[in-house]
């Protein structure tokens, strides 16, 4: 492909000190401040802001009114240096926004492939995978984590510092307070676990005997009463040889918030995987 200078709208607002790679378009009445690097082949649309310290990799899609890098929302008005850090290929639909770190230094984090949809909001201090969506009108809490390949369902709303796991996925209007399993589905105000991820985890080309394999310790961990302090061991050794069930026990062991379990009304039917 033919290297091409940046091509900005008449009626931009674009700092001299921004840097723009090769490719880069930037739209009508977009504003770019200072320090602020923009990769190849990146478009920028119309009334998007991007403020300081946003670093933002090639390939990406930032649509309409999209606002990058504003100050966390906190109570302290004193100013700290930090950042925005966004990967490859995401798209980023209309009034979404991403806010920076909380602290000096700090960075706010998306990975590469992920799909932010409209007003969608990603707080201060944030860690994003990939392959990550984020449905319409989702918002995350400040600190919170996304595992690779979740998907959010329009509404959630996510509590500060929880912990979403990968391939996991939230049903719309979710209230999320505790942290999310990777490998499952949870739904509910609050959320609470109802089964395994089978599409999502077919769809990533997990096989038949891998998903089992999920599904039976999923079902051990969260559909039963017992205390986990208890039920890890057993199950870390029961299913040894499954690297997808050892990421499930360290997520649990490294739950700060506790994971949230399922409802009495819970069961896990042999079609689901």
């Amino acid at each position: 492909m033919q290297k091409l200078a940046p091509a900005i709208h008449t009626t931009a607002i674009v700092s001299p000190q921004a840097i723009l790679e090769e490719n880069v378009e930037i739209g009508p009445y977009a504003v770019i401040a200072p320090g602020v690097r923009i990769g190849k082949n990146t478009r920028v649309m119309s009334h998007v802001l991007i403020e300081k310290n946003t670093q933002i990799g090639a390939d990406c899609l930032i649509y309409s009114g999209v606002v990058l890098g504003m100050p966390a929302q906190v109570r302290s008005n004193a100013p700290v240096n930090s950042f925005v850090v966004i990967g490859e290929q995401n798209v980023i639909r209309e009034n979404a926004t991403i806010h920076a770190g909380m602290k000096e230094g700090s960075k706010t984090i998306l990975g590469n492939k992920n799909l932010l949809m409209v007003n969608a909001h990603v707080a201060h201090d944030c860690v994003l995978g990939d392959n990550i969506v984020l449905s319409n009108n989702v918002a995350l809490g400040g600190h919170v984590t996304v595992g690779d390949n979740a998907v959010l369902g329009g509404f959630v709303g996510v509590h500060q510092f929880v912990h979403i796991g990968e391939l996991s996925m939230l049903g719309g209007l979710s209230k999320v307070t505790m942290d999310v399993a990777p490998f499952s589905i949870y739904d509910g105000h609050p959320a609470k676990f109802r089964g395994i991820n089978a599409i999502g985890l077919k769809r990533s080309g997990f096989s038949a005997e891998q998903r089992m394999q999920i599904k039976k310790a999923l079902k051990l961990l969260f559909l039963k009463r017992s205390n986990f302090s208890t039920l890890l061991p057993k199950i870390s050794k029961e299913f040894k040889d499954s690297p997808e069930v050892q990421s499930i026990l360290d997520f649990i062991h490294h739950s700060k918030r506790g994971v949230g379990r399922a409802s009495a009304d819970v069961s896990m039917s042999e079609e689901e995987t």
